[in-house]
This record gives structure tokens, C-alpha cells and sequence, in this order.
């Protein structure tokens, strides 16, 4: 009886680390601690691949430079909050500037490109087994 529960307990604790290594961060943000960019909420979402603005005033732009200084993304949004896909940037540091006139907000996110054996989950995830 002893044996089986020490070899259940080991399997569970087994399990439980597999599901939070298969479970690792899309992104990761370095947000603004500044007072002055407390205006601009910017969040991940919970499946932490789409940044989240909202703010109380409107935000005029948002832009994106990457490592080699290439600007990723440029979109003028007119609007209090916008969701930014992160899917479709490559791995690596991110700095965002979010322009609210007359502030720029500046944050850095980190995007990390997925191990092997995560890119063969995702990928197998959408096939289905067929009866012959």
C-alpha cells in the first residue's frame, strides 16, 4: 500500500511539473513605474501574447523599435484603450512608446521565442486522428 501511494504521489508531482514547464511565459512586460505614466495602463493579458492600453485620456500613437532600432510597428489609434497583438513580432526586446499629448511613455517587453518541443505541441495541437 505504501508503494503505491509513494509512486502516486511521485507521478502527480511529476505531472504538476511538466504542465507549468509546458505552461511558460509568451511575454514579459518592464512596465513605466514613473508617476507621470500612471495615465496609461499597459498590461499583458493573461495569455500574456497581447498588450493591453487603457487610459482615462486618449492615446494618439503607439510604436514599437526592436534591437536594431527598425521601428516594428506604428499605428495612430485615436482611442482610451487598444489591444496590440504580440504574435506577431520574432523573439527579443521590445521598447514601446505609447505618445499621449503631451507625454511619451516608455516601456520595454520582452518576447521569448519557444523552446522546440513547445513549437511541436502548438503545431500538432490542430491535428485530428482519422479512422481508416
Amino acid at each position: 500500500m505504501k508503494k503505491l501511494l509513494t509512486s502516486l504521489i511521485i507521478a502527480a508531482l511529476g505531472f504538476s511539473i511538466q504542465c507549468l514547464h509546458a505552461q511558460s511565459s509568451f511575454a514579459t512586460i518592464i512596465k513605466n513605474v514613473n508617476v507621470r505614466a500612471q495615465g496609461v495602463k499597459h498590461t499583458l493579458n493573461s495569455s500574456r501574447d497581447t498588450l493591453l492600453l487603457k487610459s482615462d485620456r486618449k492615446i494618439n500613437y503607439v510604436y514599437a523599435i526592436n534591437r536594431s532600432y527598425k521601428k516594428e510597428l506604428y499605428d495612430f489609434i485615436d482611442d482610451k484603450s487598444y489591444k496590440i497583438p504580440l504574435t506577431n513580432f520574432s523573439a527579443g526586446k521590445y521598447t514601446f512608446v505609447v505618445g499621449q499629448s503631451p507625454l511619451k511613455i516608455v516601456f520595454a517587453i520582452y518576447i521569448h521565442k519557444p523552446n522546440e518541443e513547445e513549437v511541436y505541441i502548438l503545431s500538432n495541437s490542430s491535428t485530428y486522428s482519422t479512422l481508416d
